[in-house]
This record gives structure tokens, sequence and C-alpha cells, in this order.
């Protein structure tokens, strides 16, 4: 695409912001954004930036991206992209990462190791210091003591008044309004460790650099339990016996992980239906459905 002058110009005046006079900043080419924000990559001198950007996004939603990259970094326990710079033109939200060439693929080992010493990095509190967004869907931070509070409040609450305002309804509000109920039967007592999470981590969301370093990347991070990250490796797959192999020789999951994986899952295929449509409908209902048959 022709970038947007306005866009470009704020680009060049947060970058000199961040670095110092940025000079000739130019638009190299669009590159693959994913399903929710567009991207490309951009020059100048020697440098070339990521760039990721969303039209009429949240002022903040950047931001917080950018402050959970900092923290996960900070860790040294796994790669990220480094921010460079973010803001608004006033009409389009924009993230500038340093440029990694990337592969697909890589040792998938070192990525379940290197995720588990991310997980032992912990907090006293589930939760974080700001809300953030999982896509463009906001997320509840607050902080709670309690798991089951946490998860039912702050996570699966938000998205089943969301598809209702959407439109979705009917069966859907009835088995949500029993599963919220359920919440605290269906995790039995189990109040994990505070974890430092990725908190979207789908295969798209990682990679590896040539060295064979794994990286992850547009992190939803708050701290809470690890399994929930161990989840969605397992919900559209992508990770492979190689990966939860490593991960589990570093990290053992505890015994009824299998039992809540469905229950940590469920928060995203309901963000899909609010995000995606009607299509995760059905998907949502039967989840409930299941995770209620198995307090009968």
């Amino acid at each position: 695409m022709e970038p947007d002058p306005a866009l470009l110009d704020s680009i060049h005046r947060g970058l000199s912001e961040a670095l110092g006079n940025i000079a000739g900043l130019r638009w190299i080419c669009d590159l693959p954004g994913g399903d929710i924000n567009q991207a490309a990559r951009l020059r100048s001198g020697n440098t070339d930036w990521f760039l990721k950007y969303h039209r009429a996004a949240a002022s903040d939603m950047f931001a917080a991206e950018a402050q959970a990259l900092v923290e996960i970094s900070a860790t040294g326990c796994i790669r990220v992209p480094s921010p460079v710079a973010f803001g608004s033109d006033g009409q389009t939200a924009w993230l500038v990462l340093e440029y990694l060439e990337l592969a697909p693929n890589g040792p998938p080992a070192l990525l379940g190791e290197q995720l588990a010493a991310l997980h032992t990095v912990s907090h006293g509190h589930y939760g974080w210091a700001r809300d953030n967004f999982i896509g463009t869907t906001p997320q509840n931070n607050s902080y709670h003591d309690s798991w089951a509070g946490f998860w039912r409040d702050n996570r699966l609450k938000p998205q089943l008044a969301m598809a209702q305002t959407g439109g979705y309804g009917g069966r859907l509000v009835r088995l949500g309004e029993q599963l919220l109920v359920a919440v605290e039967q269906l995790l039995d007592g189990h109040q994990p460790t505070a974890s430092l999470l990725h908190g979207d981590l789908w295969a798209g969301n990682k990679a590896f650099t040539h060295a064979g370093q794994p990286v992850i990347f547009d992190p939803a991070s708050y701290y809470g339990d690890r399994e929930t990250d161990i989840a969605m490796t397992e919900l559209f797959g992508g990770f492979g016996a190689e990966f939860q192999t490593a991960y589990q020789a570093h990290a053992r999951l505890p015994d009824g992980y299998h039992r809540r994986r469905e229950l940590y899952n469920l928060y995203h295929i309901l963000n899909h239906l609010n995000l995606f449509g009607a299509g995760y409908l059905s998907r949502c209902e039967n989840m409930i459905e299941h995770l209620l048959a198995q307090l009968r």
C-alpha cells in the first residue's frame, strides 16, 4: 500500500523522540499482519524496523503491548522483539519494534525450556499492573487473591457479557450463567503460583531466529496460572510433542491440568466469537455443556 503521510509523519516524530532525529524514514513494504493488525517494514539509513498498526484501535493498546514485551525481556528467559516507539496519528495506533529475521520452524524443545523458565517469574497476586488487550478485546487485569475469582470475573464474565451485547444471547447466555456459578467447583481449590504469562500463545505468536533462538511476540500478558499458556498451545496446534516434553521436563504440570484445559481455552474461543463472529458460537456452547457435564 501507499503509506498514509499522516501515519508516516506520526511514526517519524515518535521514533525521533525515542532515538533522536531520524532521517529519511521510508516505508519499504507491507508485511503479513495476522487477523487483527496490519504490518510493514520501515527503514531509515541502514536500520530496519517492524511496524504494527491498527486503524481505530484503542489509544493505549500498543502501549500495553510494549510494556509486556519489556517485562518479558527483562526476565532474560526468552527472546522478544524490543519495542522502540508507539503512538497514534489520531486515527491509527502504531507500534514500532526491532526488525528480526524470523523463521517459522526451529528447536521446539528449546522453546519449551525457555517458556518453562519464563513461568518461574511470579507475583503475589493474579493480574497485572495495567489492563491490556487480547486482539482488540479489552482484558481486565485488576488484581485478585483468588485464582477462581480472577478467571471467573476478569476473563469469562466479560467475554460472556460481550457476546450477549453482540447478539449471541439465548442458549449461550443460559449456559454461561451456569458456568460462572460453577467455576470455583470446576477449579476445585486450584490456587497456582501467579506466573508471568504470554497470554495469547498460539502458534502464530512464536517463531525462531535463523540461529535457532525462540522468539515470542504479540503478548497479552498478566500473572496467572501457567497452565493457561500451555492450554492455548494445544488449542490450535503448531507446537508439537517435543515442545510439550521439554516443558514438562523443566516444569511438570500438576495433576488436574487436563480437566482445567477446556475451561482455560473457552476464554479464547469466546474471544474468537466476539472478534470473528458466529462461526464459533456452537463450539462455545458445546465447550460449556461439556464443562458443566463434569459436575453431574
